[in-house]
Formats: structure tokens, C-alpha cells, sequence
């Protein structure tokens, strides 16, 4: 199972800023620490490129990013100060998850170590998130002709609003986020299917909740790749959270998604999107755990 990082590029972020960059590199060590995987798991990816991000991404706004133009008052929205660092760093985590979807096609699973910046919109970034990868990504295998149908399974704490309108009208990838209703963003777009949750929702009814809209979502999408956005950001000590999942409950949400895909024989590429707990090292455990069960369950079923 390949697992595509890019935790070198690192963003030179100013002291006290909530944003915890260093969870990436803590993710790596713990995953190559754990035992499941060899050396030659772990991938560099490449940058996405212009001609790729454009499938996705006006070509003004991606200048804009590369040239380091972006207005105050879009910097402010992505929530990043603008750094040669920044740019890289985006264009490597949408080409991991373009990369891993790649190699999901050939064995079944693979994941990005990052990605999963769902708040980016065609023409303006937002919320931590400058391009967004799953969109770049199945728009380019859709181009490639590599794919005909995708499904994004996007169960991040905050709505995937910026996929949901880059691909509203693109009836080739069918989007299912499942977030919470009072949370980020608070103007909401419109995804194929939504499932909002209300505050401090728990294990048992996120899950119950999930099982009535995992299949629905599978059986409208007919999907060839799946695109899975495993946030630990429901995590009930998560400082942008407002649900009160457990890490019990969030690796069961895990196994429902990854047991759906085996049963249906789709191949699934992961992303770790968000993930703020207040120790950072719980963030990492989730995140780790979702991987690890992710080569598990693959090594079980092929």
C-alpha cells in the first residue's frame, strides 16, 4: 500500500497560529514506526501541475497562488500567509492525492498523508485550503479516460462546500459529505447528497446516521475510484469539532467506508483532511489508526 507524503514542504507559519503543521511529519513517523509498512511504502509525490490544477481551478486564481498576488482579503480566507513554501506545498498535496488515486486504481488502497482540502473553490481558496485535491484528482482521471464514475466520501467535520460547487455540475463524481450542520462553513453548498449532524452528536448516532446513507450514496454513484476524506476532525476533543465522537467510533466509521468499498470491489484512494484535537498527538493516533486499518483490511480481502 503506498502512502504518498509531502510533510517536507513545510509552511513557515508565525508563532501561535491554530493551524498544527507539524502533524503531517508526526503522522509519517508514526506509520513507519508501527511496523505495517516497508520503506519503499512511503512516496514522494509530484507537484500537480498547472495543466492538471486547471481541470479543477481557474487558471487567474492558480497564477495568483504561483505569483504570490493574492489579495489581503483572499489570504485571509485561506488563512495562510503567502510563502513560495505555501505554494509548493499545495501543489504536492493534490498531486499525493492525484498519486494515490493513481495507485488505487493498480492494488486497491493507497492514501495521501495530507490532502483532503475540501474548502477550496474554482477561483478562491478558503479555510486552510488552497487546491482542492480530490476535484483535481478525479477530474484528471475522468479526462484521462482512466475512469468513468467517482464517488467522494467526504466525512470531515466541515462541509466539503468547495468540492460540492466545483463539481455541481459534473455528474461523473458524485459527492457525499456528512458534517455538522452549525459548524464551518456556515453558508453551506449543495453536494449530491448531504447529512448534517447537530452539535455533540455521538458515536451511535453518527454511525446510525452513516449506515442509512453509506449504500444510498454507493448505489447512486456507481462509483469505479473512491476518494475517502478520513478527517479526525469529528474526534470529540477537537478544537474545531462540536461532535463528540470517540476514537473507538471514528474507526468503526473507517471500517463501514473501507468494508463498502471491499464488498463492492472499488478501489479507494484516502486523504486525511482535518484534525485539530488539542493534543496533537490524538489527531495523529486517529489519523494512523485509519491508515493502518486501511492496509489491514486490504491485505484480508484481496
Amino acid at each position: 500500500m503506498h502512502l504518498y507524503y509531502a510533510d517536507g514542504f513545510v509552511l513557515p507559519l508565525p508563532p501561535g497560529h491554530r493551524f498544527p503543521m507539524e502533524k503531517y511529519a508526526l503522522l509519517r513517523q508514526s506509520l513507519e514506526q508501527s511496523g505495517d509498512f516497508s520503506p519503499a511504502d512511503f512516496r514522494l509525490p509530484p507537484a500537480a501541475d498547472n495543466d492538471t490544477l486547471s481541470l479543477a481551478h481557474d487558471r487567474g486564481y492558480i497564477d495568483r497562488v504561483t505569483n504570490g498576488t493574492l489579495t489581503p482579503e483572499e489570504q485571509k480566507a485561506i488563512g495562510f500567509p503567502w510563502s513560495p513554501e505555501m505554494v509548493e506545498r499545495s501543489r504536492r498535496s493534490a498531486g499525493g492525492t492525484l498519486a494515490a488515486a493513481r495507485s488505487a486504481l493498480e492494488t486497491g488502497c493507497a492514501a495521501n498523508l495530507a490532502g483532503g482540502t475540501h474548502h477550496a473553490f474554482a477561483d478562491r481558496g478558503e479555510g486552510f485550503c488552497i487546491f482542492n485535491d480530490a476535484a483535481v484528482a478525479t477530474l484528471k482521471l475522468l479526462a484521462e479516460g482512466r475512469i468513468n464514475r467517482a464517488l467522494i466520501v467526504d466525512l470531515d467535520v466541515h462541509q466539503g462546500n468547495g468540492t460540492a460547487r466545483i463539481l455541481r455540475q459534473e455528474n461523473r463524481v458524485f459527492t457525499f459529505s456528512m458534517h455538522g450542520a452549525n459548524n464551518y462553513p456556515f453558508t453551506k453548498e449543495e453536494s449530491d447528497l448531504d447529512v448534517e449532524l447537530p452539535d455533540g452528536c455521538s458515536d451511535t448516532t453518527y454511525l446510525m446516521r452513516l449506515d442509512e446513507h453509506l449504500q444510498l450514496a454507493f448505489d447512486l454513484a456507481r462509483p469505479e475510484l473512491v476518494i475517502y476524506l478520513a478527517g479526525a476532525d469529528p474526534y470529540r476533543d477537537d478544537r474545531l469539532g462540536r461532535l463528540n465522537l470517540s476514537p473507538e467510533g471514528l474507526l468503526e466509521r473507517d471500517r463501514k467506508v473501507l468494508e463498502e468499498c471491499w464488498a463492492r470491489r472499488v478501489p479507494v484512494a484516502l486523504a486525511m483532511a482535518g484534525g485539530y484535537a488539542r493534543r496533537i498527538e490524538e489527531t495523529v493516533s486517529i489519523q494512523c489508526a485509519t491508515v493502518r486499518l486501511a492496509r489491514q483490511l486490504r491485505f484480508e480481502l484481496t
